[in-house]
């Protein structure tokens, strides 16, 4: 099938490489030309690391790129059967991107979000018919990492769902049907994991090395400030304050002061350079 993604970030572009290497065609939208360049360029040289790997062959990597486009214009979009949300994590871009959407897509098409923790019914809310919305959140990186939360809406349908649910399958994914609650499985769960790290180091308990040298002697694979660093500290703050706002400012939710201040300083973690660690050095 044809999917498109909208957002050519980090999240986009894992997903665009996991359509692309189950047989799918993508058509990648962002409002910033050079977005779209460079997450094409990015896509291409990920098909090509794949094939190295002996992932993929060489055949089927040149083929994977012919399937691949981007634009900024978003009526480019109208032949998908799919189309996936992957932008910032703010309702109204959301409901601005979805109901223009919704008049350029064929009825039959299914909508579906990548959102972390924003409500599926919010999200629905302007949409005419949001039977045919879902949410279909990946975790980063989406061409990697196996699970898929396929989030149901008080108002989707069980078609949806089930679309849902065949195409992660079908993407070699793990998917995991879960209720529309805030921060959904994963990041419900998460939060106390990058929240009480902040808190020790605010407290002065340990250092951020310590922190995350202990949670991986414990067998996680990232320490909280790790991981907060690859996902990206501004995204990562945004899902916090996002699921805090929906708890109704439940106080173990509260985001960390710690976080805002790396973020007011523009330490967004590798993408900037800088996060909690110094990236400057990362090709």
């Amino acid at each position: 099938m044809t999917i498109g993604i909208c957002g050519a970030g980090t999240m986009g572009r894992g997903i665009a490489i996991a359509a692309l290497q189950a047989g799918h065609s993508v058509i990648l939208f962002d409002v910033v030309e050079p977005a779209c360049a460079a997450a094409v360029g990015f896509v291409k040289a990920q098909l090509g690391k794949a094939v190295e790997r002996h992932k993929m062959t060489q055949a089927d990597a040149d083929a994977a790129a012919e399937r691949v486009s981007a634009s900024t214009d978003l009526a480019t979009l109208a032949p998908c059967h799919l189309v996936i949300e992957a932008v910032a994590e703010r309702l109204e871009i959301k409901h601005d991107l979805f109901t223009r959407l919704e008049q350029i897509v064929s009825p039959a098409a299914i909508l579906a979000t990548n959102t972390s923790s924003i409500s599926i019914a919010a999200l629905a809310s302007p949409l005419q018919d949001p039977s045919r919305f879902a949410g279909l959140h990946f975790f980063n990186p989406a061409h990697i990492m196996k699970l898929v939360e396929v989030i149901r809406g008080p108002r989707t349908s069980d078609a949806t769902v089930q679309f849902c649910v065949d195409l992660a399958k079908g993407l070699g994914k793990t998917p995991a049907v879960a209720k529309d609650v805030p921060g959904f499985i994963v990041n419900r769960v998460a939060r106390n994991y990058y929240n009480e790290a902040q808190r020790i180091v605010m407290e002065g308990a340990a250092q951020i090395p310590q922190v995350d040298a202990l949670m991986k002697g414990l067998g996680f694979k990232m320490g909280p400030f790790e991981l907060m660093d690859l996902i990206g500290v501004d995204t990562n703050l945004d899902v916090t304050k996002s699921q805090w706002q929906q708890f109704f400012y439940e106080p173990r939710f509260t985001p960390s002061l710690l976080q805002q201040q790396m973020v007011d300083a523009g330490n967004h973690g590798q993408k900037s350079g800088r996060g909690f660690y110094d990236h400057s050095g990362n090709e």
